[in-house]
C-alpha cells in the first residue's frame, strides 16, 4: 500500500510586534489567530512569550510580575478562541509555576479548548541581551508529541532549535510538525555580511532539523526593535526535504497560512532512511558533556 492519503494539514503563523501593554498584545495575537482559522489553518502557532517584549535584555525582578500560572487567564482566553474557531494553538508563555520558580513554556491547546500539551524550554541562553538563566528555570518535561486533532505536533522553543538532540528526540516521540516559538535578532548592527550570515545559519540549521528527521518545521519570530534587539522575523515553514514553503517579511507583522502534506513524511522518509540507519548502539557518549 501506498502513504497514507490525507487532506494536506494547515497550519498558521502569527508573526507580531509587542508592545508594552500584555492586553494589547493578546488582542493582536487573537486576531492574527482569528485571521488564520479564517484561511483554514487548523494549528495556529505565536512566536516566543508573546504576550509582553522580550524582557530578558536586563536582569530585573519586577521582570517576574508579568508571569502567570497554567492554567491562567491567557490560557483561558485562548482555549475559549480555540474552541470556538475549531483551531488549535500553541502558545509560549511566562509559567509561573510557584513563588521564584518560573518556567519558558509552551502550551498547546486543542481545537475543542482543552489543554492537550506543556513543555518548558529545555535549553536556556545566557548571552548579551539574552539573560534566561536569570528567569526561567530549565524545562522538566523532556521531549514529547502531543497528539492534536489535526496532527501529532512538537514544540521545542527559541535556544532550543540551535540543538539537533531536541528536534530527534520530538520526532522520535511521533511528532510530525516541529513548532518554534522564537524571540531572535540582531543585536549589534555589525553589518550587512554579518547580519545575512546569522540569519542564514539560524535557518539552515531548522531546516536540517526537517531533513534529518524527515518532518515539519515551523518556525515563527517576532518583528520590530525592542531595546538592544532588531527583531529579523522571517517565520517559515519548511517541508520534510528541508524547502522553506512560506518566509513571512523581515519587518512587518505577517500572517502565514502554509500547506504542509504530511503524507509527504512517509514518502521522504522511504527515499531517505535515516531513522533506519541510525547507529542506536553507538551513540551512548552523547550522553557525556565532552570527549576528553
Amino acid at each position: 500500500m501506498g502513504a497514507e492519503r490525507r487532506s494536506p494539514l494547515l497550519v498558521g503563523l502569527v508573526q507580531m510586534r509587542c508592545s508594552e501593554d500584555p492586553a494589547e498584545n493578546l488582542a493582536r495575537a487573537i486576531a492574527g489567530i482569528e485571521e488564520a482559522a479564517r484561511r483554514g489553518a487548523k494549528v495556529v502557532c505565536l512566536q516566543e512569550l508573546f504576550r509582553s517584549r522580550y524582557f530578558c535584555q536586563a536582569e530585573e525582578v519586577e521582570r517576574f510580575d508579568l508571569a502567570e500560572p497554567i492554567p491562567g487567564p491567557t490560557t483561558e482566553s485562548l482555549a475559549k478562541l480555540a474552541s470556538t474557531s475549531g483551531v488549535a494553538i500553541v502558545a509560549s508563555l511566562f509559567e509561573r509555576r510557584a513563588g521564584g520558580l518560573y518556567h519558558n513554556t509552551a502550551v498547546a491547546l486543542d481545537a475543542d479548548g482543552r489543554l492537550a500539551g506543556r513543555y518548558r524550554k529545555m535549553h536556556i541562553p545566557d548571552d548579551p541581551l539574552y539573560h534566561e538563566k536569570f528567569y526561567f528555570t530549565p524545562g522538566d518535561l523532556g521531549f514529547a508529541s502531543v497528539a492534536l486533532r489535526a496532527a501529532p505536533i512538537g514544540m521545542l522553543v527559541c535556544w532550543d532549535q540551535w540543538f539537533p538532540e531536541a528536534a530527534r528526540l520530538t520526532a522520535l516521540a511521533g511528532a510530525q510538525v516541529l513548532f518554534y516559538p522564537t524571540a531572535i535578532g540582531w543585536q549589534f548592527d555589525v553589518g550587512g555580511d554579518e547580519d545575512a550570515a546569522q540569519h542564514d545559519a539560524w535557518e539552515t540549521m531548522q531546516r536540517a532539523h526537517a531533513i534529518a528527521n524527515g518532518v515539519f518545521v515551523a518556525v515563527v519570530n517576532r518583528v520590530g526593535r525592542e531595546g538592544g534587539i532588531r527583531f529579523w522575523g522571517q517565520s517559515f515553514v519548511a517541508d520534510p526535504f528541508g524547502r522553506v514553503l512560506a518566509r513571512a517579511s523581515a519587518d512587518a507583522e505577517e500572517v502565514l497560512v502554509v500547506e504542509c502534506d504530511l503524507a509527504e513524511i512517509e514518502r521522504t522518509r522511504r527515499h531517505w532512511p535515516f531513522l533506519r540507519d541510525r547507529r542506536i548502539d553507538a551513540y551512548a557518549d552523547l550522553g557525556k558533556r565532552f570527549r576528553d
